[in-house]
């Protein structure tokens, strides 16, 4: 029985990202660690996984793997391809990410999606992301001794667990359990033409704000803290389940069955 953690690390700003760098090097002193990240940034990818062309695999470095794929093919080809971990993980970390994840960011976020892909594998999970960037290496004390709280005192059983961390834009002042708050962008699509005259597009307002909400992670990175909400990775929205029961009932019999 080994003695140290196995754990598989991805992110989704690249291979030679510093947060990733500086995770990896806190995490080898106290655990064993495989890398697998994108070649390239792959921010805002979501849950996409790359079915439709054939990808590249480069090893940068001992236990260090890139691929040309997303953060979940990443996660994927480690935990499917034979020859990359030595064992199982015991957890999978994603991050840390350089800029947040907060509120619906979590619906797009590629690091968030690198960690569920663990999650949905059976394997407990967390992402990182930071707002301050100038705080990374302290990011990566911190998350180093998080992960290792979390394999002492063993994740709940039933559905495997799903943390989304964020760290503020200041030093943080301390640390709350949240929900996810409410992140809002200034929307909108700016149109341009190319040389031939033909238009493309930019989509994604430049700014964000947030909602006031008690108890969400926005509140908390606000006010200084680091936030840590449980995700769940059941879909299912059961306010609205007797609603789905009673369209079924109505529209069952519009059907030419």
């Amino acid at each position: 029985m080994n003695a140290r953690p196995m754990i598989l690390l991805s992110n989704d700003d690249g291979v030679t990202a510093r947060g990733l760098l500086l995770l990896r090097d806190r995490l080898l002193r106290v655990a064993d660690v495989v890398v697998v990240a994108p070649e390239l940034e792959q921010s805002a990818r979501s849950h996409s996984i790359t079915l439709r062309r054939p990808l590249r695999h480069r090893k940068a470095d001992e236990a260090v793997h890139a691929t040309d794929g997303t953060p979940v093919d990443c996660v994927y080809i480690a935990l499917h391809r034979k020859d990359i971990l030595p064992r199982w993980p015991d957890l999978v970390l994603s991050g840390i990410n350089h800029g947040a994840n907060l509120g619906s960011d979590v619906f797009y976020s590629g690091t968030v999606a690198a960690a569920r892909e663990g999650a949905l594998r059976g394997i407990p999970a967390v992402a990182f992301s930071s707002l301050n960037l100038a705080y990374l290496e302290h990011a990566a004390d911190f998350a180093t001794a998080f992960a290792m709280h979390i394999l002492e005192i063993h994740p709940p059983s039933g559905q495997t667990l799903l943390l989304n961390v964020n760290f503020p834009a200041r030093e943080p002042v301390g640390i709350r359990s949240t929900r996810l708050g409410r992140r809002l962008y200034d929307d909108e699509v700016t149109v341009r033409h190319d040389p031939r005259g033909a238009e493309y597009y930019w989509v994604g307002g430049p700014g964000a704000h947030h909602q006031p909400l008690e108890g969400s992670d926005t509140e908390a990175v606000d006010a200084g803290f680091v936030s840590v909400t449980p995700l769940s990775l059941d879909a299912t929205h059961g306010p609205h389940v007797s609603f789905s029961h009673e369209i079924v009932a109505r529209a069952s019999g519009a059907l030419p069955l």
